[in-house]
């Protein structure tokens, strides 16, 4: 416990490998248009309950997963041997639009598995939750911090679609609410909202 405390504030996080193509302004509000690369993800869905819970929830069984609840005997992806303590991108959360604005009772929360295990990531023990292969996407991203809650996500999302305007093209069915940083990091957070490029 002690050594994921130490970790969560002073060690770096492992993001999702990605190239930013452009940066675009609006009203103060800044975005970057992103290229992110593929690869493999813990995951699980998560139904029937509010978003701020859904996520809270989601994120615990992928902290546990990451912790050692897997196939490698209760060897953490952080205890693994390597060059550096590994610490995954924090996690990812899908969220399905409403047609009035609010996000659907139905999350799906990702962790993107850390590089030097994406060849062979640990089984999860957890029957829910899956590793997935996800291909490269271009997304619209606009960046925040504090603890990020659903009304924040909703609010950023709606700042990004007004300083996207009429002219970018991307999916509106869903977003991903990003968040970078584990619970217990009290200041320098980061969130992001991403809209993926059609």
């Amino acid at each position: 416990m002690l050594g994921m405390i130490k970790n969560s504030l002073l060690s770096t996080v492992e993001v999702w490998p990605y190239r930013v193509l452009s940066k675009g302004e609006k009203e103060q509000l800044s975005y970057e248009e992103r290229a992110c690369e593929g690869g493999r993800f813990a995951v699980v869905e998560v139904e029937g309950k509010p978003f701020d819970e859904a996520s809270k929830e989601g994120v615990l069984k992928l902290l546990k997963y990451v912790g050692g609840t897997n196939d490698k005997g209760g060897v953490g992806l952080n205890d693994l041997p390597g060059p550096f303590q590994p610490k995954p991108f924090y996690d990812s959360i899908t969220a399905p639009w409403l047609s009035d604005g609010f996000l659907q009772q139905k999350v799906k929360v990702s962790l993107r598995i850390p590089s030097q295990y994406q060849a062979n990531p640990p089984c999860p023990s957890d029957e829910s939750i899956k590793i997935e292969e996800r291909q490269g996407m271009t997304i619209y991203s606009m960046q925040f911090g504090g603890y990020a809650k659903e009304v924040d996500y909703m609010n950023y999302a709606a700042k990004l679609k007004s300083a996207l305007g009429s002219e970018a093209a991307y999916c509106k069915d869903f977003y991903f609410c990003n968040g970078y940083d584990p619970p217990m990091k009290p200041y320098g957070r980061r969130n992001e909202v991403w809209f993926v490029k059609e």
